[in-house]
């Protein structure tokens, strides 16, 4: 094989590991971007559906956050999401909205979280997740 066809190769080779890379970034920003498009960051590791709505919980490097989406999006609603850590104060969202309550986060590094979500007169509350 002669210096031109090792040279065309490895600028081949190269350019293909370069468009590689620049996917395998991509990837990731769209991909959470998808599972999270209310604001959280993270992967999604609870959902708890109820009457009127859903609480979705996510959690990044110790941080826990939460947002509660109504069941009928597009009216106003009075709706409220909250996180508490074990021994922290609680964060809470409530008001009128039409998407979404949220996102509210806390730092609980390994701690026990509370979360609450209520649209209308639904509401879920589930004891101390995440241990």
């Amino acid at each position: 094989m002669d210096m031109g066809a090792i040279g065309r190769r490895l600028v081949v080779g190269l350019a293909l590991l370069t468009a590689s890379g620049v996917l395998a970034v991509a990837a990731p920003t769209e991909a959470q971007a998808q599972t999270a498009p209310s604001g959280c960051a993270g992967r999604k590791v609870r959902t708890y559906p109820f009457s009127t709505g859903t609480l979705y919980v996510y959690k990044k490097r110790g941080h826990v956050c939460a947002i509660v989406k109504p069941k009928n999006s597009g009216r106003a609603q009075w709706m409220m999401v909250s996180v508490q850590a074990y021994r922290a104060n609680r964060v809470e969202d409530e008001g009128k909205y039409t998407s979404w309550a949220g996102p509210v986060t806390v730092h609980a590094g390994q701690r026990c979280v509370w979360v609450k979500g209520k649209v209308g007169s639904g509401s879920v509350s589930k004891g101390w997740i995440l241990c």
